[in-house]
């Protein structure tokens, strides 16, 4: 939603301002120009990305929209559910745990935590490494280095969204010069046309560079930058059940485990330690 209000202000106080110095909005209106400029623009953005990215462009404008996905609810919500699952498998052991990491769908612990459990990446990415705790991973450093790789790939595959978004950007000015160009050519082509004509024509022309320049910074370079900032702050999600697996399998008691977790968070969404414990205390029994 801040996306857009950004863009309503980009937009209002351009052509406000443009206006309130006596510009004329009828001159602004060249579709031809934006035509080549967004034409040429979508089809390099076609030419440049591979299918899988060209797939996920919706989904990282989608993000860009929503902004981070997870509030400070979900947060305690997350760590609690680390506590109740580290609290089962230090009292009845980690063996206890494959029920619910074998078929998390069907889990009545995880069915407690609707908000992580709706997130599919998540249950994969915390089962799979209870998972090798189960069959007897015990060393946390070898286990950190594996979870490390996992996450920089996760990371890179959002990156090259909002990479190539900002790419996008970056060309629109050369695509304004070139739509510019174009509209100067035309322009040439009727120099014995009376000075009010040129002037138009010309006027025309210029509107070219303009809007390369507008929207390469003034839309899709935030919109890049937006992408960027979000899927990080998303990425924060998966650091907290990092940082919780490893304490726990270094041997530390679940509330010490879920603490390491906490203190990960960004303060913006961090539970205070009181707030943790007593959703910790209030977490539901796991069997």
């Amino acid at each position: 939603m801040l996306v857009i209000i950004g863009w309503v202000v980009v937009t209002v106080c351009v052509l406000g301002g443009y206006v309130a110095m006596g510009g004329k909005l009828a001159v602004l209106v060249q579709p031809f120009e934006l035509v080549i400029i967004g034409g040429a623009g979508v089809g390099a953005y076609i030419t440049a990305n591979p299918k899988h990215i060209l797939k996920s462009t919706g989904k990282g404008f989608k993000t860009a929209l929503k902004g981070p996905a997870n509030s400070k609810a979900d947060y305690l919500e997350l760590l609690s559910m680390m506590y109740a699952t580290f609290k089962l498998a230090k009292t009845k052991g980690n063996l206890a745990l494959e029920p619910h990491i074998e078929n998390p769908e069907d889990s009545e612990l995880f069915a407690n935590f609707p908000s992580f459990i709706h997130n599919h990446h998540a249950v994969e990415f915390f089962c799979d490494y209870l998972r090798l705790v189960t069959l007897g991973t015990e060393n946390a450093h070898e286990l950190e280095a594996l979870m490390d790789e996992e996450l920089e790939v996760h990371h890179m595959e959002d990156e090259q969204i909002s990479s190539a978004m900002q790419t996008l950007g970056d060309g629109f000015p050369a695509l304004g010069i070139v739509a510019a160009v174009l509209g100067v050519i035309k322009t040439m082509g009727s120099i014995t046309e009376p000075p009010e004509i040129l002037g138009k024509l010309i006027g025309g022309a210029l509107v070219g560079t303009f809007l390369g320049i507008l929207l390469a910074y003034g839309f899709v370079g935030s919109l890049a930058s937006s992408m960027k900032a979000s899927q990080e702050t998303n990425s924060k999600y998966f650091a907290c059940l990092k940082a919780g697996i490893l304490a726990h399998v270094a041997g530390n008691a679940p509330a010490v485990s879920v603490e390491f977790a906490r203190k990960t968070l960004m303060s913006t969404v961090r539970p205070t330690f009181a707030e943790l414990e007593e959703a910790n205390e209030n977490a539901p029994a796991a069997t």
